[in-house]
């Protein structure tokens, strides 16, 4: 039993107290633009009612190009493009899928560009360009066209949380209730997305038809608390999950779920961190629900790497070549990742622990 009060730390049953429930301060851009193309679509329209209702500055381009990005230097831009909403028609080569195993059969941005301010963000180096928050306007016709990679007879997994928070912009653009309804319709296709945001309440009623498995990002107190600015608590990213899980007739959305623990690093004491936001999600899911989980550990390249202390000089954020092991991927670049012998422990131990609690959620994936 949990009690809440509400100028207090939660109360358990037993006497001792959890942390603070902090949410995730809605983000609100300084400037929003629309380019004319996306003001044609009619998605495009209805993000632009979405916007003018809250009443935020908005302006609509001449042509299709996004200008007034750029500042005196690297921080500056940086500022310019976090504080920045672009509203624009997906390109062609957003339509040519690419395939994210093991993640998702298939990669679908519904934007690109994230609000929050996490120090080790996997889109530094991988974006081109300011990192400008663009939403799509013509996300309609982009989900109409998964249908051609669907595979008869087989689920197809499609992930649309590779290049922003979904959960972050959706107050602005209603872009994720626009895919779980799609996908609510389609019974060999699977919606997952993930958020370390915690405004999840409109999508609880959505009709998603078991079709969508909602992910929610995890990560040690300290971790979430030094390196993931901007985003909800990892108490209030619980509390979230709990309410994605829970069953419709308790109050829920009654959604497939999922954990990705991420990114794992071994901090100083990170068992006993790590233990403890173990015993958490436990008690938080103390009912019977559809979960698995994914396991990612930091790397870094030296392209993201250089972006990183561009955006964030004063970082407190490990990037040591020489602690870590170099790796190659498929594009031919090096990435850094912890060293083998390192990296068994930390696999053992989350395999471990995991299981323990969580018998029959199967791990997806560690890498």
């Amino acid at each position: 039993m949990i009690v809440e009060t509400p100028d207090s730390p939660t109360l358990l049953s037993d006497g001792t107290t959890l942390p603070l429930v902090r949410s995730a301060r809605l983000w609100m851009p300084k400037r929003v633009v629309f380019t004319p193309d996306a003001l044609n679509e009619p998605f495009g329209q209805q993000i632009y009612e979405r916007v003018s209702s809250l009443n935020l500055p908005v302006e609509v381009m001449k042509n299709n190009r996004i200008t007034g990005l750029r500042g005196a230097d690297e921080r500056e831009t940086y500022r310019i493009a976090k504080n920045t909403l672009a509203v624009v028609n997906a390109p062609p080569s957003a339509f040519r899928l690419q395939p994210i195993p093991p993640s998702a059969d298939w990669q679908m941005n519904l934007a690109e560009g994230c609000p929050a301010y996490c120090q080790y963000c996997y889109l530094a180096g991988s974006l081109q360009g300011p990192p400008v928050i663009r939403a799509y306007a013509n996300l309609p016709k982009m989900l109409k066209a998964t249908a051609a990679c669907e595979v008869p007879g087989k689920l197809t997994t499609f992930e649309v949380s590779c290049y922003t928070d979904v959960i972050g912009i959706e107050h602005l653009t209603g872009s994720l209730a626009e895919c779980i309804r799609y996908f609510g319709t389609r019974e060999q296709a699977q919606l997952r997305f993930v958020t370390k945001y915690d405004q999840v309440d409109a999508l609880l009623n959505l009709p998603h038809h078991n079709q969508t498995r909602a992910r929610v990002s995890l990560n040690a107190d300290p971790v979430a608390r030094r390196l993931e600015g901007g985003t909800a608590s990892v108490e209030a990213r619980l509390q979230a999950l709990r309410k994605l899980a829970l069953p419709r007739q308790e109050g829920g959305g009654g959604y497939p779920v999922g954990v990705v623990l991420a990114p794992i690093m071994p901090i100083p004491d990170w068992q006993e961190h790590y233990t403890h936001l173990l015993n958490r999600l436990a008690e938080t899911l103390d009912f019977a629900c559809d979960l698995n989980a994914e396991f990612i550990s930091h790397r870094f390249t030296p392209g993201s790497k250089d972006v990183l202390l561009q955006w964030y000089p004063n970082t407190s954020l490990e990037m040591n070549e020489q602690t870590r092991a170099g790796k190659r991927n498929k594009f031919g670049g090096t990435k850094y990742v912890y060293k083998p012998a390192d990296m068994q422990i930390l696999k053992q131990f989350f395999y471990r622990e995991w299981q323990k609690r969580f018998p029959d959620a199967p791990i997806l994936y560690w890498t």
